[in-house]
């Protein structure tokens, strides 16, 4: 499990902790709605009466983590840091793969399929207010077809086709084994809030 806690946020974390007054007093990691694109990581209190078994525990040389082990593929590269300035500083926490884990060969097809869309593909179309989601894998014969849903500036965008055809496609083939076409799941026939006309 990689996280970095830089030296001044253990200082800025310890600090609060033994304001508690709590003997045994932790930090404890989550990230709630993980894998979707509303996921947030949060840092809580964590006093020795709700400590979960079934976290893991990681142990900083002033204070103690426990992370929660439905949020860990999530956690996985996260980085928190405190800077100082004029107000006194601000803690931040960034984890890269909180809305998509990160995935490996190994992972189910629609894992592989998402990261791809939320890391790479659907950066690029926020810019049209757009966004791309996994609806559905059939099987065909010769391999899988990823039925995808295109939301926001791309409903009802005419060079969709394009956009389908020629990046997402082409990138989630060449990038996923076993994928061999997808599908658009979305009536373009509704042209409110389209980019292009």
């Amino acid at each position: 499990m990689t996280i970095t806690v830089t030296e001044s946020a253990e200082r800025y974390l310890a600090e609060l902790l033994e304001k508690q007054n709590v003997e045994g007093i932790a930090v404890r990691l989550f990230v709630t709605q993980p894998g979707t694109a509303y996921a947030e990581t949060c840092l809580a209190y964590c006093r020795p009466d709700e400590v979960n078994p079934e976290d893991e525990i990681i142990d900083y040389e002033l204070l103690r983590f426990y992370l929660e082990r439905n949020s860990l593929p999530y956690l996985e590269e996260a980085y928190i840091d405190f800077a100082t300035d004029r107000m006194g500083g601000q803690l931040t926490i960034k984890a890269p793969n909180a809305k998509v884990p990160k995935v490996s060969p190994d992972s189910p097809m629609n894992e592989q399929i998402n990261y791809i869309l939320y890391s790479e593909i659907n950066p690029g179309l926020a810019s049209h207010g757009g966004e791309v989601k996994l609806e559905d894998l059939i099987e065909d014969e010769g391999g899988t077809i990823a039925v995808l849903r295109f939301g926001g500036g791309c409903q009802g965008c005419s060079a969709v086709d394009m956009t389908l055809k020629d990046g997402v496609e082409k990138t989630l083939i060449e990038r996923v084994p076993g994928l061999i076409g997808v599908r658009d799941a979305t009536d373009h026939t509704v042209r409110e809030n389209a980019y292009f006309k």
